[in-house]
């Protein structure tokens, strides 16, 4: 999955000590500064930008520890909705 909106969504909502382009793939992104309440505002964006619903049982913080994970799920959830 190309990750150009997730890192988008990252620069613009997640409000992350370094630069969202530059932060590898599996890199912590909890610990490059993304906070709980800056996860939901990504979430929403990324809900937008691919327009999905993310499900509670993926409601968690390992979703949204990296830029891996978030493509994981977002790509399962694009293609149940297939």
């Amino acid at each position: 999955m190309d990750t150009q909106k997730i890192r988008d969504a990252l620069a613009q909502h997640g409000k992350l000590a370094v630069d969202a382009w530059t932060i590898d793939t599996s890199a912590d992104l909890f610990e490059a500064g993304l906070t709980s309440h800056a996860s939901v505002n990504v979430m929403l964006a990324l809900e937008d930008d691919f327009d999905i619903e993310f499900p509670d049982e993926d409601l968690k913080k390992a979703t949204f520890a990296s830029i891996d994970n978030l493509s994981a799920v977002i790509t399962k959830l694009l293609d149940d909705a297939a």
